[in-house]
């Protein structure tokens, strides 16, 4: 049993296209004969000194990590997502093997659901391997609170290293259906924008303090990124979803914990020409005497993904810092060009084991192609842990 390994049915003009580029290709590689209005925008605006728009209807290669894996995987036009081999986009399992997912790790809700919970979340992987390196700095591990936790990307990471879950909360139902059966079963469903939802999780979190006054106890978010997205074609302060950041805010001022961390897309960094980063930083930095950012690239990270995300973390007490994870691969010829780093991990790497599918094909029944070849699949087969694998490549 593969769980979600669920292919997206395409139409037959999204047929044509994919067979039609090659791998590493895109868009430019479409012939003029299929009609298709979204790819005469594309080429339009292309022409229009637009944006050379190069990863839609992108083809992976399967000697390079993929590309951002974003909530719409399962159509060839927002991104690349068309399989490296096979004629057909991503599927569910595959997706989530790139964000880090462990196999095991199945996902509640319909297709919709289920692709966002994959596409939004933090790489576990990622997680890890910050939370390690919180616990050095630490001297010992702690436990936490997640907010606006989806189906766990960032609780799963910490739970590995460690530390213990103790209340979860986010927005949909079917994320917390998936984080509770995963990570803990403590969960509360509701925005943090609501009065009555915010009161309620405060007090939980000032109980949990209390009772694990003894460890560490630290809140992970990461506030809906949408509106601060480069993936949408107009972002803007007016977006609801660009307040959330002052909830999460309220909500560490009100609870007082030992620390936070904050994640969020990179293009925070160039909204309002880093305006709003600013306007973020000054709000953390109003409720903590110690906050510093960081830039992670998952590439860097032995997950075979090109994913850039920021990170805020802040301490409790003055003149604390975090040194960020140690990179552990590279791309060939990328900008670390460091000897002393391995290759980054292939989407080859990732995937080459799981069977064979077709579009609008569930294979969730089916069993592997191969035993696992690379410690990557070991990872995602659940045969060495996360801290195993990270050890390969210190």
């Amino acid at each position: 049993m593969i769980p979600n390994h669920k292919c997206s049915k395409l139409s037959d003009i999204d047929m044509a296209i994919v067979h039609s580029v090659p791998p590493g290709g895109n868009w430019k590689n479409i012939p003029l004969s299929i009609p298709s209005k979204r790819i005469e925008q594309i080429r339009e605006s292309y022409a229009q000194g637009k944006g050379s728009r190069s990863t839609y209807y992108g083809r992976l290669l399967k000697n390079m990590p993929s590309y951002t894996m974003n909530t719409y995987f399962n159509r060839p036009g927002n991104g690349c997502h068309i399989h490296y081999e096979q004629n057909r986009v991503l599927s569910q399992r595959e997706a989530a093997r790139l964000q880090s997912f462990p196999d095991s790790f199945d996902f509640s809700g319909s297709m919709g659901a289920i692709n966002t919970q994959i596409g939004n979340a933090v790489p576990p992987l990622l997680s890890f391997q910050i939370a390690e390196t919180l616990t050095k700095k630490l001297g010992s591990k702690g436990c936490y609170i997640d907010l606006f936790s989806g189906a766990g990307g960032l609780g799963l990471g910490f739970k590995w290293a460690g530390w213990e879950s103790k209340l979860a909360s986010d927005i949909e139902p079917k994320y917390l259906e998936t984080f509770a059966r995963h990570i803990h079963p403590n969960t509360i469903s509701g925005s943090l924008s609501d009065p009555k939802i915010f009161d309620l999780l405060v007090n939980e979190a000032i109980k949990i303090k209390k009772e694990n006054s003894d460890k560490p106890f630290w809140i992970l978010g990461g506030p809906p990124c949408q509106g601060f997205s480069t993936a949408g074609n107009a972002r803007s302060m007016e977006d609801d979803r660009n307040h959330l950041f002052q909830d999460y805010k309220k909500f560490i001022e009100k609870v007082q914990p030992d620390g936070f961390l904050f994640e969020n897309v990179a293009g925070l960094l160039s909204m309002q020409k880093g305006a709003v980063f600013e306007e973020v930083k000054s709000a953390f930095n109003s409720v903590v005497p110690s906050l510093q950012g960081w830039v992670l690239n998952s590439e860097n990270y032995a997950i075979p993904q090109r994913r850039k995300r920021v990170f805020l973390i802040g301490f409790s007490k003055h003149g604390e810092s975090l040194d960020a994870p140690p990179h552990l691969t590279q791309l060939k010829n990328g900008k670390l060009n460091n000897p002393n780093v391995l290759p980054a991990i292939s989407v080859e790497e990732a995937l080459s084991d799981l069977p064979a599918i077709s579009h609008n094909q569930d294979g969730s029944s089916l069993e592997y192609k191969t035993s696992a070849v690379t410690l990557y699949q070991k990872l995602m087969r659940g045969e060495i842990t996360p801290s195993a694998y990270v050890t390969n490549f210190l």
